[in-house]
């Protein structure tokens, strides 16, 4: 058996006992139901407290993958919460609080909570704990209104990130029209009219989005819940008003009190997935590995906001399956090379592998 160097950002800073951390439990169930959304909810055993908000994406179209209002309705009654959102930076239907109301209101979320545009009356800026890129992070000035968060994501690919799970939500999601503009730019504008402008490079937005999470968590002062929901697996993100089909089947919903450990989780899920006719992981394997998207979970890990190692825990057997089990009995290997040409699906070995350096499940490993 070849020997694996990976070739983390943990093991460059020298912190070489990762494995060591205590692992985080991310619950998961394959029902896909407003029903197993509550259930998985109480699995986590927190109860929210004082005013609560509940942080969606509202979908650029009605056409986009984005949760349904009678999805999450049961969640939304259960934690009497109030359905949060902040208007985006780039020029579209909820780019300004009004037509974004409007966009609300046509798909039905005001129909099962009250809605509140966190930035419609400006921004609040917060601190960072890592400040290597930005400042302080821009969030809708409305975050002071509430004493507990519940980051409901929608698991799935994005043209910029790679992906979108709970840490792009609590991010970009929470970030006012400039504040998103200063985290797509690594802190360099926050004007709206240079969202796309990112002189930084791909990680330095990454790292500015899991820093922006991180500000977020610390403002709440730890008091969030993460799920994630993994269906409808497009490699286009619900801002996206036409994305692609997914190509994927629906894999289920996961949640846990970590966020790295919870978007780590659903990304091992999608690259050890294996597919078959119809049902095929790569456009999204692909999507994610083009963006470097799994950079934002190591480097998350790195500034201390979570950790990568958790323990699986599936409700609907009522049994706990630890990283180390899934690795070692579901393992599969998508190869890319650092060119990003595709040279293994789903194998289950590395071994074909002659010694070189190549992009494996997301990550720059050596092959001795």
């Amino acid at each position: 058996m070849k020997r694996i160097c990976l070739l983390s950002v943990m093991l460059l800073m020298g912190l070489t006992c990762v494995l060591a951390q205590t692992p985080a439990n991310v619950y998961y169930t394959s029902e896909i139901t407003p029903e197993s959304l509550v259930r998985i909810y109480h699995a986590l055993g927190v109860k929210p407290t004082g005013r609560v908000a509940i942080k969606i994406s509202t979908g650029e179209s009605s056409r986009t993958n984005y949760l349904r209002p009678e999805f999450i309705k049961g969640l939304v009654d259960e934690t009497g919460g109030t359905i949060v959102e902040c208007n985006t930076a780039y020029q579209g239907n909820r780019s300004n609080t009004e037509s974004h109301r409007r966009a609300i209101a046509e798909r039905g979320f005001t129909e099962v909570a009250p809605v509140d545009i966190m930035d419609e009356d400006g921004s609040l800026d917060i601190p960072v704990q890592d400040k290597t890129h930005m400042q302080f992070d821009r969030v809708g000035s409305h975050i002071a209104n509430y004493d507990f968060l519940i980051n409901l994501a929608h698991f799935k690919g994005h043209a910029m990130g790679g992906f979108g799970g709970v840490l792009k939500n609590q991010s970009i999601g929470m970030a006012s029209r400039e504040g998103k503009t200063l985290i797509h730019t690594a802190g360099e504008y926050s004007n709206p009219g240079q969202v796309f402008n990112n002189h930084r490079g791909q990680d330095a937005f990454l790292e500015s989005m899991a820093a922006a999470a991180q500000a977020v968590h610390n403002y709440f002062g730890g008091k969030v819940i993460y799920i994630n929901v993994m269906n409808n697996l497009s490699v286009d993100c619900d801002c996206d008003g036409n994305p692609s089909a997914p190509q994927m089947h629906d894999i289920g919903i996961l949640a846990s009190l970590d966020p790295v450990a919870l978007d780590k989780a659903c990304l091992d899920l999608v690259f050890n997935h294996q597919s078959v006719a119809g049902d095929d992981s790569g456009p999204l394997i692909q999507r994610i590995n083009r963006q470097h998207g799994t950079h934002i979970v190591d480097y998350a890990e790195q500034i201390g906001l979570g950790t990568t190692s958790y323990n699986l825990i599936d409700i609907d057997e009522s049994t706990g399956i630890s990283q180390t089990a899934v690795e070692n009995t579901l393992q599969r290997y998508n190869v890319f090379t650092v060119d990003g040409i595709k040279l293994l699906t789903n194998a289950k070995s590395l071994d074909s592998l002659t010694p070189g350096v190549y992009i494996v499940n997301g990550r720059k490993t050596t092959i001795m």
